[in-house]
């Protein structure tokens, strides 16, 4: 489990360093919020539940943590001014911005009124440009608290779903397509001109998450594990490692690039053929192609 899995990276390698979670107080937010604090962060969580945000930072100060929560919507760019500003006043300044805000559900295309599709492009495409946006003051090289040889970086969360096509998740779909569109065209403009790094993260199926709960519900069965070879849960601390990794100077040189977490499931497919009758019939294929080569011109003579 992962409470009990060892970081191989140092307890310090974000010494000093001040990070602000959107979607923070719980699932992968939270996980990575965690991570971010015993590896030296002081943390700052985001988001719209208050009685969540106040149980969140309960516990990583009992961590020793540094911690606040402030309320606030990612769709709301006064919001999400606000909670920028609060957090350089509490801390002093900004270095890591982590857009762990997210929305989703299940829905047959059919299904979904236009609504429902806007209200998850609004919170995870919107939402992620808008803190983005307001961030970027306090991240750019010369920033409020930042010196003026190096900027800060920042950390959008994806998913692999719009990499071919998922059931039921168009909405999902066309909004991490967008973050990750967003994650580049970001990675190009202020990497060029203010030395910020911004990357994303894609996760796959991860244990003990919201997204889970609602996408893989115990009241729908499913034969994923048998039909795709690669399947298994990850955990929330696989992809608090990533983070880190991305956020640390072991990743300094990477930029516009989005780090798919998910075990190999999105390349895998059922198998249409048991291992030992794909050898046979590749046997029995090339056997015939060497006796009838297929597409080889036949002379008429």
């Amino acid at each position: 489990m992962a409470a009990s899995t060892e970081s191989p990276f140092k307890s310090n390698i974000l010494k000093g360093k001040v990070a602000l979670i959107t979607g923070g107080a719980s699932g992968i937010g939270f996980e990575i919020s965690t991570q971010f604090g015993k590896h030296g962060a002081s943390v700052a969580l985001m988001g719209r539940r208050k009685q969540v945000l106040q149980s969140a930072v309960s516990v990583l100060q009992s961590l020793s943590i540094p911690a606040v929560a402030f309320e606030g919507d990612v769709r709301k760019q006064d919001d999400a001014a606000r909670v920028l500003e609060s957090t350089f006043k509490h801390f002093g300044k900004i270095d890591i911005l982590v857009n762990a805000a997210a929305g989703n559900f299940l829905a047959a295309a059919e299904d979904l009124s236009p609504n429902g599709f806007r209200t998850v492009l609004d919170i995870d495409s919107v939402g992620t440009f808008t803190m983005c946006h307001e961030a970027l003051k306090y991240l750019k090289k010369g920033g409020p608290g930042r010196s003026s040889s190096s900027g800060g970086a920042i950390i959008n969360i994806s998913a692999t779903l719009h990499y071919t096509a998922s059931w039921y998740q168009i909405h999902v779909s066309a909004a991490k397509a967008a973050v990750d569109a967003t994650t580049r065209n970001l990675a190009l403009e202020w990497g060029a001109d203010y030395d910020i790094r911004v990357n994303g993260i894609a996760p796959g199926p991860i244990s003990g998450t919201p997204g889970m709960s609602k996408l893989a519900p115990e009241e729908i069965s499913s034969k994923a594990r048998d039909e795709m070879p690669l399947y298994k849960l990850g955990e929330k601390w696989d992809i608090a490692m990533a983070a880190l990794y991305l956020v640390s100077d072991a990743g300094k040189f990477i930029n516009g690039d989005t780090m798919i977490v998910d075990g190999g499931l999105w390349l895998s497919r059922p198998r249409h053929l048991p291992k030992e009758a794909v050898r046979q019939v590749s046997r029995t294929v090339e056997k015939r192609s060497r006796n009838e080569p297929i597409g080889v011109p036949k002379s008429k003579l």
